[in-house]
């Protein structure tokens, strides 16, 4: 089987910077595992890592959509497996770096997604529906006929309450139920699975941080952009945390205090939600941050050592000296 690594976690936790670091010292090259850093123009409030950071590392699935066009699990399994097949063709480890579980799944155990049709004239009085009287009532019918689902799928996300609606229309049967049975499938690849973690509370104070951080860099003139570009609130690269606040924003629906209150108080609980389909997931490695009293030398050490029990690396000894 092929080697895959994958190296994810809770927003800003700091999957980004130790990514570079463990591609260096193995041989990889990167594939954002990203819903938001597939899209041009969107660099600020995705947390786009800038080209000056890659040192030289290549990455792929960044930069390689406009926002006007639609990204979901089949686009990113499509796109990874092309970016995937020139890795190995140059004798390199591909590494998954990113916070969106659902997509990591897709593709570590190779789930299909395009097997059931699509009931247009259904996903047409959904939406119709949602644009009338707004994404909860969706998440209300969800989770009368499938309240795992409605527990996973966020209220506003309408796109994925549509899909799993439709997928329980036409089949009579639960959207979870279906990606948990799949989820057991054996995955194709060699792989280890690495979640970066740490302490709660240094995490959403680097949340924090991170949105005063985007505000500064100008997150407000970036969405403003988007706007002149023809980019609209239903579109799926508008839905992402931060864009949709601003947005609200510059319409003049909220201030821009309580667009900011938003959203930190939506990211922080983004990063709940991360950790816990992360805890659900099998065969995870774990990697608390204060474990290793943030030395990222220390980290990428273990990492090694699981990657050599894994067969992934060969089992030579580590002397740091590729970092």
């Amino acid at each position: 089987m092929r080697p895959l690594i994958v190296l994810t976690g809770p927003t800003a936790v700091g999957k980004t910077a130790l990514s570079i670091e463990l591609a260096k010292m193995v041989g990889g090259e990167i594939l954002s595992a990203d819903s938001m850093q597939v899209y041009r123009g969107m660099d600020i409030g995705s947390a786009k890592i800038r080209p000056r950071e890659m040192q030289g590392v290549p990455h792929h699935l960044v930069d390689v959509l406009d926002p006007v066009q639609e990204f979901n699990v089949v686009v990113f399994q499509k796109l990874c497996r092309q970016a995937m097949e020139g890795i190995y063709g140059r004798g390199h480890i591909p590494i998954l770096t990113g916070g969106t579980g659902f997509y990591i799944q897709a593709l570590l155990r190779d789930i299909d997604f395009t097997e059931n049709e699509e009931n247009t004239e259904y996903r047409r009085q959904l939406e119709q529906l949602a644009a009338v009287k707004g994404s909860q009532v969706l998440h209300e019918m969800l989770t009368a006929v499938d309240p795992a689902a409605a527990q996973a799928i966020h209220a506003h996300n309408i796109k994925r309450m549509i899909r799993a609606l439709e997928f329980h229309y036409l089949t009579g049967e639960k959207i979870s139920e279906h990606n948990e049975r799949e989820a057991e499938r054996q995955s194709p690849y060699r792989y280890c699975y690495f979640v970066l973690n740490d302490d709660r509370e240094k995490l959403y104070q680097r949340i924090e941080i991170r949105v005063d951080q985007m505000l500064e860099e100008g997150l407000v003139e970036e969405v403003r952009r988007l706007m002149d570009q023809g980019c609209r609130r239903d579109m799926v690269s508008m839905q992402g945390l931060g864009y949709k606040e601003i947005l609200d924003y510059l319409e003049g629906d909220i201030t821009l205090e309580e667009a900011v209150y938003r959203i930190k108080r939506d990211t922080r609980h983004f990063a709940k939600r991360q950790l816990t389909w992360f805890r659900r997931e099998k065969d995870v490695i774990w990697i608390n941050k204060p474990d290793f009293g943030y030395d990222d030398r220390k980290i990428l050490e273990v990492m090694r050592r699981r990657l050599q029990e894994a067969g992934i690396l060969p089992s030579a000894p580590y002397t740091g000296q590729n970092i």
